[in-house]
């Protein structure tokens, strides 16, 4: 009888992460509007700092601590207060191992984003996932859902993929309701694209509380997602939990490079956020005029748009002209959303051209 090693059982329990395409089924190059990346690229500032940075023969600063200190000038908090991550995502799993394992439970939102789940699993623990209110957050559900096993919720804001936001009087709701011993880790990595009267103030419930983790990225607006590179910010106790389990170089040299100089190029973050918010405003207009065919928009805060098809075009459809037009978009049935595809915020001409797809899928499906 053979034996071989076998991952705990928790393990096997995880659906691996599956990112988006970038490639149609034959193997041709497709404009990738699936990862919700930047479509105006990096800043220069920061291609020009690649370009500069220490060769990768040597270690990196295995604190980061050039970034921490640029990233605390810009948001106002001290640099002992941030740690640096292999992009969120890093981050999002260690909160889950350092604060769960096994027989406790990590919860979110039904259609919140996937690596949830795998953070729980990953560590033992049982994800729960609560009911949703109308594909957004439901604030009431997930207090609902708080038991004596929970230690760890999770809340994207905005979400991915839904798109969804919850103003800064939910979020300080929901986090009122949670025992003390319960971390709440904020997931912003869309919190760029929000506006200074969107703020949801995480930022500062984790200033002023002992149980709040807030994450960020520069993989999205920062247009960094090649890099890896993310942060988080809390109270001490939380950062040096993390630090104590997060791998010792996590972030490259470039990554600390580029990213240092894209925190210090703050106009082409305005700038992206201008550009997303015209073009999603007039793609929502695009799908809303054809709401009588069963598309449908969701609001969204983020830079996509999840479209839900109800009507005689389906999202499969929709998805599949898509790619023979040449764009990657996201159709979304693992995610218990076979009827939507999600759709990122590309360049003024991008978005016309899958608006005419679009519209002459409609047409046709009479």
């Amino acid at each position: 009888m053979s034996h071989k090693p076998s991952p705990k059982p928790w393990i096997n329990a995880i659906h691996a992460y599956v990112p988006g395409k970038a490639h149609a089924d034959d193997g041709s190059e497709l404009v990738k509007l699936s990862a919700n990346e930047n479509p105006l690229g990096s800043s220069p500032a920061a291609l020009a700092a690649l370009a500069e940075a220490k060769a990768p023969a040597g270690y990196p600063d295995p604190d980061s601590g050039e970034l921490r200190t640029a990233i605390g000038e810009l948001h106002d908090i001290d640099p002992a207060r941030l740690v640096c991550g292999t992009g969120s995502d890093e981050l999002l799993n260690l909160a889950a191992q350092a604060y769960a394992g096994a027989g406790d439970e990590v919860l979110f939102s039904n259609f919140s984003f996937a690596v949830y789940e795998i953070a729980a699993r990953r560590c033992g623990a049982t994800p729960v996932i609560a009911p949703d209110v109308d594909y957004g957050t439901d604030v009431d559900a997930l207090i609902a859902a708080i038991t004596g096993k929970t230690r760890v919720v999770f809340v994207a804001n905005p979400n991915n993929p839904t798109g969804s936001y919850l103003a800064a009087s939910e979020i300080a709701r929901l986090h009122a309701a949670l025992p003390s011993d319960v971390l709440f880790v904020l997931d912003q990595a869309y919190a760029e694209y929000l506006t200074a009267e969107d703020d949801d103030g995480g930022l500062s419930l984790a200033a002023d509380n002992a149980n709040v983790l807030v994450t960020r990225t520069f993989s999205k607006i920062y247009g960094l997602a090649g890099e890896r590179v993310g942060w988080a910010t809390g109270h001490p106790d939380i950062i040096a939990s993390l630090n104590r389990i997060r791998g010792p170089f996590n972030v490259t040299n470039h990554g600390q490079a580029a990213a240092l100089a894209a925190v210090g190029d703050q106009a082409f973050v305005a700038a992206s956020r201008e550009h997303n918010a015209a073009e999603r405003a007039r793609f929502v207009e695009v799908i809303e005029s054809l709401g009588n065919h069963g598309l449908r928009p969701l609001p969204s805060k983020a830079n996509f748009l999840l479209v839900l098809f109800d009507g005689d075009l389906t999202a499969e459809q929709a998805y599949r002209a898509l790619a023979d037009g040449g764009y990657a978009t996201r159709w979304l049935p693992g995610a218990g959303l076979p009827h939507g595809v999600r759709i990122t915020i590309g360049t003024s001409e991008q978005m016309a051209d899958v608006a005419r797809i679009l519209r002459e899928l409609t047409e046709t499906a009479q």
